[in-house]
């Protein structure tokens, strides 16, 4: 390697030697040989010899490296927009579902005055969660309808004249949602959607 080194410094000017690199262009049809101070023209394979360390390297190779290597990022980016998207709107679906539970709720405080108070189920508004609720973002609709469920079965108990409010539990994990009821005569009820599922 280092005679052909020394062969090649005897046919390139002392500039390219300043730089410490030339180009060995190839090319493959013809199998002809060029060694020269500027990158090969397109179409010849292309190969930069550092003078100084002896070392090469396929710029060809280099060149379809980088291509790659942009290629899958480009892809990563893609599927992380895909993914982000398609998280948005699973997210607006749930929202949408748990705005009409709540509804749902509301009427039914607005037709048993007797049994709900006012205030008894108030909507978990999606862009306004606390920071109980919005850990459990991805299941708003089902915690409006087991608020729901959960002041129903309070009442049914016979120990809840009025249902002062129903609320989700701090005690609520992922694996399982948890209740808190509050009632006009100061009796309280816990339940998780385990037993509201029963």
């Amino acid at each position: 390697m280092r005679f052909t080194l020394i062969i090649l410094g005897c046919f390139v000017s002392s500039y390219v030697f300043a730089a410490n690199n030339i180009y060995k262009c190839v090319d493959t049809s013809s199998g002809k040989k060029n060694y020269q101070s500027s990158p090969c023209r397109a179409g010849l394979a292309n190969t930069t010899l550092n003078i100084s360390t002896g070392s090469s390297t396929n710029l060809d190779e280099e060149k379809k490296q980088q291509e790659l290597k942009q290629k899958t990022e480009q892809a990563k980016l893609e599927e992380e927009k895909m993914t982000k998207q398609q998280q948005l709107e699973r997210q607006a679906s749930i929202n949408k579902e748990a705005i009409a539970e709540s509804e749902n709720n509301q009427a039914l405080i607005r037709s048993n005055p007797q049994k709900y108070s006012a205030f008894a189920i108030p909507p978990y508004a999606p862009d306004k969660l606390s920071d109980l609720v919005k850990n459990f973002q991805d299941r708003l609709a089902s915690i409006e309808r087991l608020r729901r469920a959960a002041a129903e079965k309070a009442l049914a108990s016979g120990q809840c004249e009025r249902v002062e409010a129903a609320e989700l539990d701090v005690k609520s994990t992922k694996e399982m949602l948890s209740f808190l009821v509050n009632c006009s005569s100061g009796k309280m009820f816990n339940f998780t959607e385990q037993d509201l599922k029963n």
